[in-house]
């Protein structure tokens, strides 16, 4: 069901738990991680910390993606990834300029956080064996060809734009969601709370507990050490 804005502002609304303190803080550790890999990748003495930092994002990531199965409801794909015909409608409705108050992900939205998590996995898989034919190779370049270590390295370097390119277009959606639908997808993301009209009789979510978080992250942190380090 769709409404005008105007409505909307009518009816009271009341802040409901929705994103758990992991999701949030995967969410804003990837602009940091983001920024600090695009700088030390500018350098060759910087290099060493660009794989580091690799590492630390590929932990994170396999993290999110575990999250995604046995996280809090509103993090796990199960909730918030809807098939095409859901997608279609709710795009139908963007362009006929129907409001939507989405409690998680919308449906687009849903879909564009599963492209970014498939592109960096790609990313910090394509890492594990680049080469800058210098100074630095991953700990897995050993493992293939020089020339599929020269093509994953191109892959490595070409798919860091598409990022950028989705990570902008996610800017200008939330910007658009605030501005043209007066919903601030921002201070849900850093409070854990999103306001929501009380007539819509939208359930809080239930998180996780955080020892639960500690010890999946824990195993995919061991799971990247082993890769790295225990390497041929």
């Amino acid at each position: 069901m769709t409404q005008s804005r105007e409505t909307q502002e009518a009816i009271p609304l009341r802040p409901l738990r929705l994103w758990d303190a992991p999701t949030r803080l995967f969410h804003w550790a990837l602009p940091v991680l983001l920024a600090a890999l695009w700088y030390t990748a500018r350098d060759i003495t910087t290099l060493g910390w660009h794989m580091q930092l690799g590492y630390v994002l590929l932990t994170l990531l396999l993290f999110r993606i575990a999250w995604g199965f046995w996280g809090s409801r509103s993090a796990r794909f199960s909730d918030f990834v809807q098939g095409p015909g859901s997608v279609a409608r709710y795009a139908a409705d963007l362009a006929r300029g129907r409001m939507h108050r989405s409690f998680g992900h919308n449906p687009l939205g849903g879909w564009s956080v599963l492209l970014m998590l498939g592109l960096l996995l790609v990313q910090t898989l394509t890492g594990l064996f680049a080469d800058d034919e210098i100074f630095t190779q991953g700990p897995l370049a050993g493992w293939v060809s020089g020339d599929t270590r020269a093509w994953l390295t191109g892959v490595h370097k070409a798919n860091f734009n598409l990022i950028l390119a989705l990570v902008a277009v996610h800017v200008v959606a939330v910007v658009l969601h605030g501005v043209l639908k007066g919903d601030d997808l921002v201070r849900p993301m850093i409070t854990g709370r999103k306001p929501m009209p009380a007539d819509r009789g939208v359930e809080e979510v239930r998180f996780v507990g955080p020892l639960h978080a500690l010890a999946l992250l824990a195993l995919c942190a061991v799971l990247v050490w082993a890769l790295v380090v225990l390497a041929p």
